[in-house]
């Protein structure tokens, strides 16, 4: 049977392209940006819906898994219940109270590495006890997308879960192992990238080449700086990058600088880092590096896709 799911949060549809290629429908996408959607409709040919916390969960299609990489805000009320009612007023109520009403077999959410300690460890514990109120089991962990031959040091915080009455034991879901990281910038930065649009400015330059003189750094083919201030350069070596975030969207130096090509990554570039084909279409500026930059990487989706559905046994 061809198992049906939904791409909540969507972004760029990192999470339907590795579910796609299990075999799967996706049935249902949402996000609220209009960038976005304009991005996923040049891709996938349809149009996300809009702001999930207006859409009744009874207008969603019946699906077997939900995907969702939710946005992590401040949970107002923790610390004071555990359970359900304390995920109201956040973007992970409208993941619950869908998972609640719809009944999905399974679900896989994603996250920022800082969400497990936030609030002490509050915010996680209301997440993890909402999911049991409403009938799932679980399992989490955090993976770094460099063991998994995706060249970027980027840590994130992966949900799985079943329903409790599936027959489905979450015990036997196993976390993929690490692999050998093969694939790096340099099989991915180009070397004839000529454009203005991404030389860096001579201040940026001055910077990056005063702190490579004070802190002695040796400077690879395709070593990056980023985080690029007067007070202060980060050096990415080893022939990966930074983990990238919609921080690259709000201008400045916020997008890697390739050091030798004094250049910032292209858009195609920042891509290929988050595991996106060639072949997908994205504009150019600000707007793109920030719809990268929130982004799930897809080799590693691919890996934890191919694990859920093979738990799930969808036959």
């Amino acid at each position: 049977m061809q198992f049906k799911f939904i791409d909540l949060f969507c972004g760029l549809g990192g999470f339907r392209i590795a579910f796609e290629k299990m075999g799967g429908k996706c049935v249902f996408s949402s996000d609220i940006d209009e960038h976005v959607q304009k991005t996923y409709k040049l891709n996938f040919g349809e149009q996300p819906y809009g702001d999930i916390t207006k859409i009744n969960a009874k207008d969603i299609p019946n699906h077997d898994i939900l995907c969702a990489g939710f946005p992590c805000q401040p949970f107002s009320t923790a610390g004071r219940r555990l359970g359900f009612e304390d995920t109201r007023g956040t973007l992970f109520f409208d993941v619950a109270r869908i998972l609640k009403e719809k009944k999905p077999i399974g679900f896989i959410l994603e996250n920022v590495k800082g969400l497990t300690n936030h609030d002490k460890g509050n915010t996680l514990n209301i997440i993890l006890n909402t999911l049991n109120e409403i009938g799932y089991d679980y399992k989490y962990k955090i993976l770094n997308a460099k063991n998994y031959n995706v060249p970027q040091n980027r840590e994130r915080w992966y949900c799985i879960g079943v329903r409790k009455n599936s027959n489905i034991n979450i015990e036997d879901f196993i976390f993929p192992e690490e692999v050998k990281l093969t694939k790096t910038l340099s099989n991915i930065i180009e070397n004839n990238i000529t454009s203005s649009d991404y030389k860096i400015s001579s201040t940026c330059k001055k910077n990056v080449e005063t702190y490579i003189k004070k802190n002695n750094i040796n400077i690879a083919p395709y070593t990056l700086a980023y985080d690029i201030r007067p007070s202060r350069c980060h050096f990415v070596t080893g022939d990966i990058s930074n983990c990238l975030t919609a921080k690259m969207g709000t201008g400045g130096c916020n997008v890697a600088v390739v050091i030798k090509q004094n250049r910032k990554l292209t858009e195609r570039e920042c891509l290929r880092i988050m595991g996106f084909p060639d072949n997908y279409k994205i504009g150019k500026g600000y707007q793109a590096y920030k719809q990268i930059g929130n982004s799930v990487v897809v080799p590693v989706i691919c890996k934890l896709a191919e694990k859920l559905i093979d738990l799930c046994d969808f036959d």
